[in-house]
């Protein structure tokens, strides 16, 4: 899609119309909470999800392509439900784009500026049409040199863009000290940065201790504590098993952080760890990140209710 000069101003008239359904005063009123910033994917039942114990739902992924517009959305009617149902609860719905697996559409979409426009006005269009609150961008992962330089115009194209009251935020890796391609003054654009503080090793991916280092380095690139999302699993390695299915074959996976599934040790975040990490991000962060709401068990087994209840 590629929108003339005035087309693309009309647009974002009507994105401060309409891009969110809260106002202002109420919109500050959750920022100022500890986040709970839920990504979903279209694989999740909307309706097991409690909207009312997150305060941010990021729904993942619309995709780029390499010339700036986007690929064909594969789930509007459940985007819509999603968006229905979570601002009935008070949460805040993004738009994640991008993911695993993107990163060459970003490259090159970034590298000029007319694909990157023609991406800000597709997006822009995006959130006005499904009435979102905000775009996450999960760009994994811009490199040091020319790619860090078109991440960061990017950002900027998209934050002047979106009117003030719409989010921006960025999905990052773990450890700062391998994130060149992120220049600090990304951190003025971004409402918040979730920091994916999991994968970090084939076994016990998501330790306490790797989730202590990962905020740790963000604070020492210049990221502020109230910038800082703490990012953690509902799933195991090795196999991204999710935690319903851990649960489900031995209820005996609630006690820890490691169980044998299908004859194989599989290590994840029980809930004493999460409560753990609550209680880090409350000190060190402005809150947590799921991946991903599908994966958690049903009832009162779920670790979405975990985390509401470990806050303070």
């Amino acid at each position: 899609m590629r929108l003339s000069f005035g087309a693309t101003a009309l647009l974002l008239c009507v994105v401060m119309l309409v891009g969110c359904s809260a106002d202002p005063e109420e919109r500050s009123s959750t920022d100022s909470q500890f986040r709970i910033v839920g990504y979903m994917t279209a694989a999740a039942v909307v309706d097991l999800i409690d909207f009312s114990h997150l305060t941010h739902v990021n729904f993942a992924f619309l995709l780029p392509k390499r010339n700036g517009e986007l690929k064909p959305f594969g789930s509007p009617t459940q985007l819509r439900r999603v968006v229905e149902q979570a601002h009935a609860s008070g949460a805040k719905v993004l738009i994640s784009v991008g993911g695993w697996g993107s990163d060459d559409e970003f490259e090159a979409l970034a590298t000029a500026e007319e694909r990157r426009s023609r991406f800000v006005a597709a997006v822009a269009e995006f959130v006005a049409a499904y009435q979102l609150d905000g775009v996450d961008i999960d760009w994994e992962y811009p490199d040091a040199g020319a790619s860090s330089e078109n991440f960061l115009a990017l950002m900027r194209e998209l934050r002047a863009a979106l009117p003030s009251s719409l989010l921006l935020t960025a999905a990052v890796i773990a450890d700062a000290t391998h994130a060149d391609g992120i220049d600090p003054a990304v951190f003025d654009l971004i409402d918040f940065a979730n920091i994916m503080a999991y994968d970090g090793g084939a076994t016990d991916h998501s330790s306490l201790q790797l989730a202590e280092r990962a905020l740790a380095t963000w604070d020492e690139v210049g990221l502020v504590r109230e910038k800082r999302v703490l990012g953690v699993p509902f799933y195991a390695r090795p196999g991204g098993i999710p935690y319903r299915a851990l649960l489900a074959s031995d209820p005996a996976a609630a006690n820890g952080d490691r169980v044998s599934y299908l004859s194989e040790d599989r290590y994840y975040n029980g809930p004493a760890t999460l409560r753990a990490k609550v209680a880090l991000a409350t000190d060190d962060a402005s809150g947590v990140m799921i991946w991903e709401l599908s994966q958690d068990a049903a009832g009162p087994d779920s670790l979405l209710d975990v985390i509401w209840n470990a806050r303070r």
